[in-house]
């Protein structure tokens, strides 16, 4: 059923790639999931375009703090459940004729200096997405020089890994590498100059942390087999991405799980097939067109993938073809 848009200010940011999303999964109606609550935008979309309700889950409880001044305005249309995506099925009962993930940090959070994500501020070296679990700046402080090499490779595609470890390792052996601009400057001083229209040398290095310090992948690969054991046939995934490796395992889950991944050679007998679980409704990943790009400048890496669920019987995917970065020490995220 169609819904009245209340009368609130905008969201904080801007949802990206919401256009094509809603287009994708045309039309909206019944029981939606959004993975990745943020500042609501999704999940007022969503309630706009015709959900029956939304479950909006977050693992950071203070989004729905700013969420009060409008989520009343839906009633019991709109759930906000504090928890990972990961675990997405085990907050609702009855089947699910949509998930939405919009994945990696949102831009509230990297605004926020005193949550550690960005180097463009001053702040605690935290990172952390909830209120749990281990800090960036533990992980600096106490991890080997080869385990913080190996996040910053595998986490973050970092080819100066091994250097920026080192260069980390020396300075906290002289003092405690406890904020965002302390990392910053420390990953700067052993790389080359940005030039003009390149990323910040620290990029990779704070999104490698950040994904170890909220293990991102291993939740991804949880929320997609979660969603296809949610999705009522006919339901529909939307996932949206913001760097390679996330599109990489989404690209590779759907096409696993649609019967779309390949027949194998000779060299590797394809594996005896199954009923499709998903029928892949982007073919190719949806980017930004030029009119959002020019809204918002932080849609520029976004990647959007949508499928349908079939009837098949869910089952687990073969993580060792999602492409899913594994790191290869013991506790190199500790």
């Amino acid at each position: 059923m169609a819904a009245t848009a209340p009368a609130s200010p905008p969201p904080p940011h801007i949802p990206v790639l919401l256009r094509p999303l809603l287009a994708a999964v045309a039309p909206v109606s019944g029981h939606w999931l959004d993975g990745t609550f943020g500042a609501g935008g999704y999940t007022r979309a969503l309630l706009e375009a015709g959900a029956d309700r939304v479950t909006a889950v977050d693992r950071d409880p203070s989004v729905f703090g700013l969420a009060e001044p409008w989520a009343a305005d839906y009633g019991d249309r709109l759930r906000l459940v504090e928890g990972t995506f990961g675990a997405l099925d085990t907050y609702v009962q009855a089947p699910l004729d949509g998930v939405v993930l919009d994945l990696g940090v949102s831009s509230m959070q990297l605004d926020e200096a005193a949550r550690g994500f960005s180097f463009r501020a001053e702040g605690p070296l935290d990172m952390r997405m909830g209120g749990a679990g281990v800090t960036a700046a533990e992980i600096v402080a106490t991890a080997s020089e080869a385990a913080l090499a190996d996040i910053l490779f595998h986490y973050g595609e970092e080819r100066a890994a091994r250097r920026i470890a080192r260069a980390i390792v020396r300075a906290r052996d002289e003092a405690p590498v406890e904020t965002t601009r302390q990392l910053a400057q420390i990953v700067e001083a052993v790389l080359p100059r940005a030039k003009p229209g390149q990323a910040h040398p620290a990029t990779r290095s704070f999104q490698a942390l950040r994904i170890a310090v909220n293990d991102e992948y291993r939740e991804l690969a949880d929320g997609l087999e979660a969603a296809e054991r949610a999705l009522t046939p006919g339901g529909k995934l939307a996932v949206v991405t913001f760097h390679s490796i996330e599109d990489r395992m989404a690209k590779r889950f759907l096409q696993q799980r649609s019967g779309a991944g390949g027949q194998g050679s000779r060299h590797a007998p394809a594996q005896a097939q199954t009923a499709p679980a998903f029928d892949i409704l982007t073919r190719r990943a949806v980017t930004p067109e030029p009119r959002e790009l020019a809204e918002n400048p932080r849609a520029r890496s976004a990647k959007l993938r949508v499928a349908r669920r079939t009837s098949a019987p869910a089952g687990p995917c073969d993580r060792t073809k999602l492409g899913m970065p594994v790191l290869p020490r013991k506790g190199s995220t500790h």
